[in-house]
């Protein structure tokens, strides 16, 4: 719409149509992408920014610009709240800042750069956003360039080959949402985790693999890799764990892993887990902790079965109440400490995740400020690795 109330004439999509049919434009660099999306829409600058490893930082993927800050930019907060925002821009005119989506998962933010921002250049503003999410979605496994840009430091080799069999932080439909945080995020040892949707059930993993190095991350690595292997056959949770048991024990028999193994069917509520000698998850309902409501007895971490007992592996069920949350996590969160010195614990723990959920503040912001209230306590470090998978039910969503 003009700035006189007349609505503004939406440009032909045929160039833009014209550019996607051409298979030579997939192997274009995202930069020249976006300016030929951006020109088809009759949007006169775009620029990408995707969010650095550890979320502290918007970086400029196509273009020149500065780097911007999360918590202290408008940027940010669009890239915080998934929301749209509008600003005066420096460059005159104004600024459309739009969130880079991949399903659930944040990857950035797109600003769009007008003289003047129309009811049109909006609704092509987020057309351009979500196309370019699905291209960077497609190319940034293969993309050093991507990686990189990301990047704040050096990552160690531990690390390195975890990531590689990490999936997104966040994934999720209109009835559930399950999202994580690992930190350190350059140097983890055996910390995993994983999560995955099938058309009516989530799956989720922790892991915490013995030590704390190249060894302690392939254990973790190959306990995902058997994890992925049964579910892809439509194992059951028993028989998911006793895969996992015997790739450790046939591959890796002097090393173990604890962890919580989950199966979430969302249509049902009904939640199954095997806890393999973890901290046992926690429930929050409404605006307070469940306190035992998950606490079963364990059995032995994962790899040691054979030497510690004969019976099988014990799955646990409940159900859940829509808006339940759910967190899997490892004790390097809860033995981490806070900026007044004292440990995190679980009660701390639990209480951050509910005042959060009070404003109404979405699942993976509130992960990405608590991971980084305990990364920027007074020492600034971790005594073990810290890993989050929360997941909530939101059945009317």
């Amino acid at each position: 719409m003009g700035g006189d109330g007349q609505v503004t004439a939406e440009p032909s999509g045929a160039p833009l149509e014209e550019f996607l049919a051409d298979p030579a434009n997939c192997i274009l660099d995202l930069a020249t992408a976006v300016a030929h999306c951006a020109k088809s829409l009759g949007l006169p600058h775009a620029v990408v920014y995707l969010a650095d490893l550890q979320q502290r930082h918007l970086v400029p993927l196509t273009d020149v610009a500065a780097t911007l800050p999360i918590d202290e930019s408008l940027a940010g907060w669009c890239y915080r709240t998934q929301s749209l925002r509008v600003e005066e821009s420096e460059r005159d005119g104004l600024t459309a800042w739009f969130p880079l989506l991949d399903g659930a998962e944040r990857l950035g933010v797109l600003a769009v750069h007008a003289q003047a921002i129309t009811a049109t250049s909006l609704r092509q503003g987020r057309a351009l956003a979500a196309l370019l999410a699905m291209m960077i979605t497609s190319k940034r496994a293969y993309k050093d360039s991507f990686v990189r840009r990301t990047r704040t430091e050096a990552m160690r080799l531990p690390a390195e080959m975890l990531r590689a069999f990490l999936p997104p932080r966040t994934i999720g439909n209109g009835q559930v949402v399950s999202t994580a945080v690992l930190e350190p995020a350059y140097d983890i040892g055996g910390d995993a985790f994983d999560h995955s949707l099938t058309t009516n059930a989530l799956h989720a993993v922790v892991l915490d693999a013995m030590g704390h190095n190249l060894l302690s991350g392939l254990t973790s690595a190959v306990a995902l890799a058997a994890c992925r292997n049964a579910r892809r056959t439509d194992a059951d949770l028993r028989s998911l764990v006793d895969g996992v048991d015997e790739a450790l024990s046939q591959w890796l028999p002097d090393q173990f892993c604890t962890g919580i193994l989950a199966q979430f069917d969302f249509t049902t509520g009904v939640l199954q887990w095997s806890n393999c000698g973890h901290p046992a998850p926690l429930l929050i309902r409404g605006q307070r902790l469940i306190v035992d409501a998950l606490v079963r007895e364990p059995d032995p971490p994962m790899g040691l079965r054979s030497l510690l007992f004969s019976r099988d592996r014990r799955v646990h069920e409940t159900r859940l109440e829509p808006g339940d949350r759910v967190l899997l996590y490892t004790d390097g969160v809860t033995e981490a400490r806070m900026a007044d010195g004292r440990l995190l614990g679980l009660e701390r723990f639990a209480d951050y995740v509910i005042r959060a959920s009070t404003t109404g503040e979405i699942a993976p912001e509130t992960l990405r400020r608590l991971i980084h209230s305990l990364l920027d306590s007074e020492d600034s470090r971790l005594r073990d690795d810290a890993t989050i998978v929360m997941f909530e039910w939101q059945p009317n969503h």
